[in-house]
């Protein structure tokens, strides 16, 4: 396996394999969203001190992850890595449950009004909603019923153990609904002239699925 380009340091153990620490810089973009990113210490004049895992009001914190590796093979190449890298850099997609029976109304012809009354928690009917007003030219109304499906949205992600940051797969349909009602809202935002709301509304479909923006047109 080829060495990585990340920063590192090897610190030989008893046990034969090699512990691998890697530095991270979490830090909060434009949406609000923490991000992560490799950092070199030995640049960034981070201390022992600095790595904490707790964000401070002084600037971003820095986070120390150890990754074991596997003993080294013929050679000093590593024969596998023992702890996916991936894992370290953030949390497990977020899958939502959904609401079948929304979803279903929906699927059916049922008014998208009369879904949202009997379903006022399902992100999908407040995305067929703004989806409707925005293309009438009822913007405003548009904003209004994406915000609303957005905040209904965020509800059922922290219940599924979202912390604001994550992967949120456009691929798993029951995520559609919420994602479909930040994208309504990017482009309410957009023509009512709040680009800031339009950037940050981008941010989090990318921050969610890097294919999301472009699925949803806004490519």
């Amino acid at each position: 396996m080829a060495e990585s380009a990340f920063p590192t340091a090897e610190l030989p153990v008893s046990s034969g394999c090699d512990i691998r620490v890697l530095t991270f810089v979490v830090w909060f973009g434009a949406s609000g969203h923490r991000r992560a990113a490799p950092v070199d210490p030995a640049k960034s004049g981070a201390s022992a001190r600095s790595r904490s895992p707790y964000r401070t009001s002084g600037g971003p914190s820095h986070h120390l992850f150890v990754l074991p590796v596997a003993p080294r093979g013929p050679g000093g190449v590593h024969n596998r890595t023992v702890t996916s890298f991936g894992d370290l850099l953030g949390p497990q997609p977020t899958l939502l449950t959904g609401d079948d029976d929304a979803e279903s109304d929906l699927l059916n012809g049922t008014d998208a009004k009369t879904v949202a009354a009997a379903h006022p928690t399902a992100s999908i009917a407040w995305a067929y909603l703004a989806e409707a007003a925005f293309d009438s030219g009822e913007v405003i109304t548009a904003y209004a019923y994406a915000r609303t499906g957005y905040h209904r949205g965020l509800d059922q992600l922290r219940r599924h153990g979202w912390k604001g940051f994550g992967a949120v797969p456009w691929s798993h349909e029951p995520n559609r609904g919420f994602l479909r009602c930040v994208a309504v809202l990017a482009r309410a935002a957009q023509s009512i002239g709040e680009n800031d709301e339009y950037h940050r509304c981008l941010d989090l479909l990318n921050d969610s699925d890097e294919t999301a923006a472009a699925e949803l047109g806004l490519a």
